[in-house]
């Protein structure tokens, strides 16, 4: 019997990662296949629910201020612990990028979260990044964290979504935030000279690291701190021992919402894409839309029933293209 890996990555704002996992391994059981749901994440919004565990709920702050209830997830029997910064400071918290305050939007939240993980005591801690309305390189988070010495004997490995550097993060991701162009400006002057801070205060050039850019600079805050950069990605496929999983599969399906260039630059398509490479093994591609031409086996929501079928009703579409895929093969 044929066996399929089903390893995709959320569809922002219509369905999880595993929700979609879901919907495409119902399609290939009915047609027959052995369906092995592996949903995936590169350190951004889903992050925590891929890993699973125990949640442990806390109120903590808000992007800007307000209480927002959160959670951590407990690992490995209390060994260790993954977190979510968007669950503490995302734009989606902020209410989006209308209502975003750009310049005031901090991430004491993810220092919150933090300490409460360490305070029941765990001592490796996964933090995943993405999704921020935040661009405050972690000062907020590392105000909240201080005296630097409540981490001792404390691992952090923060999950990097992107290769942005650490003084890029304004000009690469404010916008998106709701940052104006003047406001994109004064963003970047102050993560200069949070940059100049960390090297005075902590000794590390935070400049220098590929990836500490991530979710406006958090990154490079917790690496101020002595956390080490990771690729998203990788840190997930490690955990679920994704590649023993593709090894010797017949196809492996994996898709997110939007398939752009960055999909290919450390993200959960280009990672999952390579490996199924190593091994040999066929990929097809679902995608809610496209943007540019991408040498993949594709799919895309909105080119099979247009962009208002595709937020309606996106789990059914996935359904469907999973049977008119399979059906072919």
């Amino acid at each position: 019997m044929a066996r399929i890996v089903v390893a995709p990555d959320k569809f922002r704002g219509s369905a999880t990662a595993s929700e979609a996992a879901a919907a495409i391994g119902s399609a290939a059981r009915e047609l027959g296949w052995t369906v092995d749901l592996a949903p995936v994440s590169d350190g951004g919004e889903g992050f925590c629910s891929v890993l699973g565990g125990r949640l442990r709920a806390v109120t903590v702050r808000g992007p800007l201020g307000e209480p927002v209830q959160s959670a951590w997830f407990e690992l490995d029997g209390g060994a260790s612990a993954a977190i979510e910064m968007a669950m503490a400071s995302g734009l989606v918290l902020a209410g989006g990028e209308e209502a975003n305050d750009p310049m005031r939007a901090g991430t004491e939240g993810v220092g919150e979260l933090i300490a409460a993980a360490v305070k029941a005591g765990i001592r490796h801690l996964l933090v995943g990044m993405g999704g921020s309305a935040s661009t405050d390189g972690g000062w907020g988070a590392l105000e909240v964290l201080e005296p630097r010495s409540r981490l001792a004997g404390v691992r952090i490995e923060v999950a990097c979504d992107v290769r942005t550097r650490f003084v890029d993060a304004a000009a690469v991701f404010a916008p998106q935030k709701g940052a104006t162009p003047a406001q994109v400006e004064m963003l970047g002057r102050r993560l200069e000279r949070l940059a100049q801070l960390y090297q005075q205060r902590y000794g590390v050039d935070v400049t220098d690291l590929e990836g500490a850019g991530a979710a406006g600079g958090l990154a490079g805050g917790l690496a101020a701190l002595g956390a080490t950069l990771s690729s998203g990605f990788e840190i997930v496929a490690d955990r679920i021992d994704l590649a023993a999983r593709i090894e010797g599969a017949d196809l492996v399906v994996t898709g997110e919402g939007l398939l752009d260039a960055q999909s290919f630059e450390g993200k959960s398509v280009g990672g999952v894409t390579e490996l199924a490479a190593e091994f040999g093994v066929p990929v097809v591609v679902i995608a809610g839309d496209v943007d540019g031409d991408h040498d993949v086996d594709l799919r895309t929501l909105v080119g099979y029933a247009g962009e208002a079928e595709a937020w309606r009703d996106p789990l059914g579409l996935l359904r469907r293209i999973t049977f008119d895929v399979l059906s072919t093969r």
